[in-house]
């Protein structure tokens, strides 16, 4: 292949698109959304400014396909843990699990969890992301639990790994585990 003298040869990069949305996510987690703009990301990302519009028509796009992967990738994380449980204790465990694990507990992505609430708050477009992750959690936690304890379960699994990650002195993973029992323990 030729190029013209003074200019550089085009580069073939079939992954730019993937890494622009990892790097937004990189780049949420560090500055917020308010703080993460195409500059910042092709920066990052090592491309071009403009290579930018190719992949996304604008900064709207970019948030979208960047919590599109969050939340499939910690869904997909739910099932792998729930789908691996064959008994009630080990349901009960991988529960306690996702909970106390670097999934849902990992600073990075409670940070990019409450960046995409807020966003989606103000984003009716946004909300089909959560809903949607939110049904294929629940659809997780329903192959083991039934319907009125999967909606606790859902709430309680985010509200602790909230709670754990922002806490100064965290909640022993014992605590976490007597929680999970006495919402899964039929009365």
């Amino acid at each position: 292949m030729t190029t013209a003298p003074g200019k550089r040869p085009r580069r073939s990069d079939p992954g730019r698109k993937e890494r622009l949305i990892d790097v937004t996510l990189d780049m949420i987690a560090e500055h917020g959304v308010a703080g993460t703009t195409h500059r910042k990301v092709a920066a990052a990302a090592d491309v071009p400014l403009g290579s930018m519009t190719y992949h996304f028509t604008g900064i709207d796009e970019l948030f979208t396909a960047a919590f599109t992967k969050l939340a499939d990738t910690t869904a997909d994380g739910f099932e792998e843990a729930l789908g691996s449980a064959n008994r009630p204790e080990e349901a009960t465990e991988a529960v306690v699990g996702l909970i106390t694990g670097e999934l849902l507990g990992s600073r990075r992505n409670v940070l990019l969890t409450y960046e995409l609430y807020a966003l989606a708050a103000r984003n009716p477009a946004l909300r089909q992301i959560t809903d949607s992750w939110m049904a294929r959690s629940r659809t997780a936690l329903a192959r083991h639990f039934d319907p009125p304890t999967t909606v606790m379960l859902d709430a309680l699994i985010e509200g602790l790994a909230i709670h754990r990650t922002l806490a100064l002195n965290p909640m022993p993973n014992s605590v976490v585990r007597d929680a999970v029992t006495r919402i899964v323990t039929p009365r």
